[in-house]
């Protein structure tokens, strides 16, 4: 399983990134509904809470959703998720992109989670091809209007009739490989062979 550990070094609780299962349904819908009404309505720009239709989306249910969960001691604390477009689909500038959405659990916002699973959802999208990401933000949402000037200075922002459209273009996805290990730590032979 893909898992990103996201801690705090005074020794404060942790929490791990891991994508959603199908077995996280009923814990996203207690996730859900334990938000502050103003968390759903930044998130969903109203306060609703999920019924089943938008719960498959948000767990990942549809191919081009890609669904990921902040976990805490077994209890969800965070959710973002990416729905790519069809990949045939470019935007006018020859973009492949993913519209985004992060929301965090009260008890649980200004702590990185919200940092982390943006991290870990640009990456995983990168991996999948995608050049550039998409939100919709109210624009009384300063906490994550913040941390998106603060990550990517270069996001241009426009604004619709009740929302910023906010595009971040994404930097080609490069395959990570280790370093090459020292001289002193290369595997050798065990038994050497002599004609």
């Amino acid at each position: 399983m893909n898992r990103t550990q996201l801690g705090q070094a005074d020794g404060r609780a942790t929490a791990a990134i891991r994508p959603v299962c199908p077995a996280d349904l009923a814990a996203l819908s207690d996730f859900f509904a334990g938000l502050s009404v103003e968390s759903r309505y930044l998130r969903f720009f109203a306060p609703v809470t999920p019924a089943y239709g938008l719960l498959h989306l948000l767990s990942g249910g549809p191919a081009n959703v890609d669904a990921i969960v902040a976990v805490a001691d077994g209890v969800i604390v965070g959710h973002a998720m990416a729905a790519d477009g069809p990949e045939d689909h470019r935007d006018p500038c020859g973009a492949r992109v993913t519209d985004v959405g992060v929301v965090v659990a009260d008890a649980w916002q200004r702590r990185g989670v919200g940092a982390a699973l943006m991290r870990a959802l640009v990456s995983r999208a990168q991996a999948r091809g995608v050049t550039a990401l998409a939100m919709d933000v109210l624009p009384g949402n300063r906490r994550v209007l913040a941390m998106i000037i603060s990550h990517w200075p270069d996001a241009a922002i426009g604004r619709s009739s009740d929302s910023l459209d906010i595009r971040i273009p994404l930097p080609l996805y490069q395959v990570r490989l280790p370093p090459p290990r020292p001289a002193s730590e290369q595997v050798r032979p065990l038994v050497t062979l002599e004609r």
